[in-house]
């Protein structure tokens, strides 16, 4: 019997020389395509701290991919709580009918020493011109929540969306078929054009990523699978 002390030997000597395979033994042993967390510009990897790329939904720990993040190497502006609201108007979003809130608040751990906090914000497609966001409460469509990374240890001030594109409320807003990377793109191809609200302009870079989040089902709300890419988003003022 090979004496655990040898094994360790040689997975240390294989991290040293190899790093890049080394990885991916671990994660061929351990049945993960995650990439180990580490340090990020414009935003913090919540699972440094304990976080996580998936909300809470339900009691059980079921939740919703976070699968867009605007980083703090934004426009200022949109990273405070008013310009936010703004510039989500520009992408084709809006405040909740009547401003009352449809559905389930839910928490997410964004390793940033808040541990589980409530959704900061929650946006509804805004059907133009006339019904707003009151037609996607009645006929459904993409929204998004919305939370800050701006704890008590943590604070990078990038906002964190679980977007995602639902049915209409006889289906009590249920996320479609793949509506997980649906209503991500959507957002994402909006964010990627030029936009403008009350006389402001915008135009964000995307970089995505995988590596963050699990591809699939395994711990997601309706076991609706995603294919686990998060889109980064950097916002500029044009």
């Amino acid at each position: 019997m090979i004496k655990s002390g040898v094994i360790l030997l040689v997975l240390a000597t294989s991290a040293l020389a190899f790093p890049t395979r080394f990885m991916d033994t671990l994660q061929s042993i351990f049945g993960t395509t995650l990439d180990v967390p580490k340090a990020e510009i414009g935003w913090t990897d919540p699972r440094l701290n304990g976080g996580r790329f998936i909300d809470y939904t339900t009691p059980t720990g079921y939740g919703e991919p976070l699968n867009v993040i605007i980083s703090n190497r934004s426009d200022p502006f949109i990273l405070t709580d008013a310009g936010f609201r703004l510039y989500y108007k520009s992408i084709g979003f809006s405040e909740e009918c009547l401003g009352l809130h449809y559905g389930h608040v839910h928490k997410a751990d964004l390793g940033d020493g808040d541990s589980k906090k409530s959704e900061h914000i929650l946006a509804r497609q805004h059907y133009f011109p006339k019904w707003g966001t009151c037609w996607e409460s009645i006929a459904g469509g993409n929204h998004f929540r919305a939370w800050k990374q701006n704890g008590s240890e943590i604070d990078t001030g990038a906002w964190f969306l679980a977007v995602s594109k639902e049915m209409d409320s006889t289906k009590n807003h249920m996320i479609i078929p793949d509506g997980y990377n649906i209503g991500r793109d959507l957002l994402v191809e909006a964010a990627a054009s030029i936009t403008r609200w009350n006389g402001r302009w915008w135009q964000a870079d995307v970089e995505w990523r995988k590596g963050l989040l699990e591809p699939g089902n395994k711990g997601i709300n309706h076991e609706i699978a995603q294919d686990g890419r998060i889109a980064i988003l950097t916002v500029h003022r044009l």
